[in-house]
């Protein structure tokens, strides 16, 4: 991966730690199929599958796959043409604003006028299925965290290096959840000033590490912030038959 500029000072000073209670955004395999999970931790919410914006699959040499996204009553299903290396999924979650009851309407301010907070919500998850696979451009992905090493191959209990891009640039400060399902509130590690950091590997079964960051927006009548999500899952070991 060739270098990428660096955050000024200032972005690096917007990008706030996400809330605790906010939900992420990831993939699983159930019953043959690959399903979108909208959740915090064990939770497993159900969800409108519209808000599912874009979603994108990828063989191990990193060409691109057909993929179709199934809308459910309470959440989205993914149906590649072929069996994926790789996938990854977008969710536009929309405005929300909170109340000064605090109750959180996803609605933009200027239709909740005395809201005292106002966010519009993004969350990206990269799932990575197969050994010494090679990634493609993830640009559709405004927050992306990139493995730099095989996720599959490193061993539980070691440690996997990774990269934080916000926006296709190196995130500074940015704090990972090394095992979001089962203890999300747990940081593992921070990204440096090139946006790296090495997070260890828990699970033989499925890892999901998670990141998130809040962005300040100006000259928007309905929010102040851009709240990003970021995930990234892989098996701990790799299946073999």
């Amino acid at each position: 991966m060739k270098a990428l500029p660096l955050f000024t000072g200032a972005l690096c000073a917007a990008l706030l730690a996400g809330q605790a209670s906010a939900h992420g955004l990831w993939t699983e395999q159930r019953r043959g199929n690959i399903e979108t999970i909208y959740g915090h931790g064990a939770e497993d919410n159900a969800f409108k599958a519209a808000k599912i914006s874009g979603a994108w699959a990828y063989d191990a040499a990193g060409r691109m796959i057909q993929v179709t996204v199934e809308h459910l009553a309470d959440h989205a299903r993914l149906e590649p043409l072929s069996p994926p290396a790789v996938v990854a999924v977008a969710l536009d979650n929309g405005p929300w604003s909170l109340t000064p009851d605090k109750q959180w309407i996803n609605q933009g301010r200027s239709k909740v006028p005395t809201s005292t907070q106002s966010l519009h919500t993004f969350k990206y998850s990269l799932a990575i299925y197969h050994e010494g696979v090679s990634l493609p451009a993830l640009d559709q992905l405004k927050m992306v965290i990139v493995p730099e090493a095989d996720p599959l191959a490193v061993g539980v209990g070691k440690l996997l290096p990774v990269r934080v891009l916000v926006d296709g640039k190196p995130a500074e400060g940015i704090e990972l959840i090394g095992d979001y399902r089962s203890a999300p509130h747990q940081i593992s590690a921070k990204t440096d000033a090139a946006g790296r950091a090495q997070v260890m590997v828990r699970n033989e079964g499925l890892n999901i590490i998670a990141a998130e960051a809040n962005l300040p927006v100006t000259n928007d009548a309905d929010i102040e912030t851009r709240g990003l999500f970021a995930s990234l899952t892989f098996l701990g070991e790799a299946h073999h038959e």
